[in-house]
């Protein structure tokens, strides 16, 4: 009987288990995540570049760094050029995003082949940026398609490549057709996720279809609207594939094309890898800075 009792009383322990299976994640993120952004934050105090085939440095400088690229480079030029290209591909983006959300998730509608749809609305996501970046070069271009089009049809030709709206304007095009189908799923998934109570409620209390849209269903699907701006603001600012393809690194006329990114990977280019970790760290902060200002903003609207 004391056997019996004392067998009881014994719990049996399965935590253990969930710490084993996370060691493989946090081996991988500490070696491949966490060592580099150490390193890249303690390097980006050293003077550590290459002239011809001297190696200079490292040698430590302290924030000489820091100082040459907020004070003495043309960061600000291309931090306004990243957030312009990223505005013209988000606002389309989220606004036809959330417009398929609605029309596909609407019980009024009842449209057919939604899933067809939905597959083709999310293919482009699929494509490889420097496959849609070619594409995009060989259509635009002042030989390519469009512009033997708009010869035609009696138009001067216009030289894409060459322009700063044209330039700017193809990458956020590109922008937004790689991921409205990824936004779309996500808010669909988030219109679907709302109880039909809430909207059969609003009905009865006699609110029509734009109030109902305003009032319930952008309160419901806020979380999930927060994430996808968040999100595409972080993407945004870490944008480099399309438009380093597409201008050939040269970032467009007069450089109104480069982003942040395409500026650090030229000083990776270049091995001057004590600018590219000071720009790295500073690209770091004003992430995390702008990430935590609109998720604080966002919540604190939802939670009055």
């Amino acid at each position: 009987m004391k056997s019996i009792s004392k067998k009881k009383n014994k719990s049996i322990s399965y935590s253990k288990w969930g710490y084993i299976f996370l060691i493989p994640f946090f081996t991988i993120y500490i070696l491949f995540s966490f060592i580099p952004l150490v390193s890249t934050f303690y390097y980006s105090f050293f003077e550590n570049y290459m002239t011809g085939l001297t190696q200079i440095g490292p040698n430590f400088v302290g924030l000489e760094n820091y100082k040459t690229i907020l004070f003495e480079s043309d960061l600000p030029k291309f931090a306004l050029n990243t957030f312009i290209i990223w505005i013209l591909g988000f606002i389309p983006q989220i606004i036809i995003s959330l417009t398929i959300a609605i029309w596909f998730t609407s019980a009024r509608l009842k449209l057919k082949f939604t899933g067809f749809f939905k597959t083709v609305i999310y293919m482009p996501n699929l494509i490889m940026a420097a496959a849609f970046s070619m594409l995009f070069w060989a259509l635009f271009s002042d030989i390519g398609p469009v512009n033997n089009l708009l010869v035609a049809l009696g138009y001067e030709p216009f030289s894409f490549m060459q322009s700063i709206s044209g330039n700017r304007g193809l990458i956020a095009l590109m922008n937004f057709l790689m991921w409205f189908g990824n936004t779309t799923i996500l808010l669909m998934a988030a219109v679907m996720g709302i109880d039909n109570s809430i909207l059969e409620a609003a009905q009865i209390d006699g609110a029509n279809a734009w109030k109902t849209f305003w009032y319930v269903t952008i309160p419901s699907i806020k979380p999930i609207l927060v994430y996808v701006f968040l999100t595409s603001l972080i993407g945004g600012i870490q944008m480099f594939d399309v438009p380093q393809i597409l201008t050939n690194g040269a970032g467009g006329p007069n450089r109104t094309s480069m982003t942040m990114i395409m500026y650090l990977n030229r000083h990776l280019f270049s091995k001057n890898y004590g600018l590219a970790g000071a720009l790295s760290v500073i690209l770091l902060i004003v992430t995390a800075i702008l990430s935590f200002i609109v998720y604080r903003n966002l919540t604190e609207r939802e939670e009055k």
